[in-house]
């Protein structure tokens, strides 16, 4: 699993740069400066949790198990849930989207949680 969280973090930072930079020089003259910094703060958390995702893969070499293994699938749905809802809320508008990025939050507490249960119960 070690390799698979390694290239899904790696695919999920390069596709965060890339909205990150399309907020930045595409999305000004498109939306009001709120949205722009609803997205920036998308991208932001998005691009952390990327690299969260490496991280998840030397826990998965360094201690094995269910709990590194959580992390990484915590971190992806956080990443989709959490920067998805706050993407589609700046490109739409729509204030009903932000009722479900608290649970993509959640996912990303959860992540971190348990990359530290993989430590604590580690042999």
């Amino acid at each position: 699993m070690a390799a698979r969280w390694f290239a899904i973090g790696a695919w999920l930072g390069a596709l965060g740069v890339a909205l990150g930079a399309f907020g930045a020089h595409g999305l000004r003259s498109r939306v009001s400066a709120e949205m722009v910094a609803v997205w920036e703060t998308a991208a932001r958390y998005h691009v952390a949790h990327a690299l969260a995702l490496l991280a998840t893969a030397w826990a998965c070499d360094r201690w094995p198990g269910p709990w590194a293994n959580g992390a990484g699938w915590c971190f992806v749905a956080g990443i989709a849930v959490f920067s998805g809802s706050l993407y589609a809320l700046a490109l739409t508008g729509l204030r009903a989207l932000g009722a479900v990025t608290p649970v993509g939050g959640l996912c990303l507490i959860a992540g971190w949680v348990c990359l530290a249960l993989a430590a604590a119960r580690s042999r």
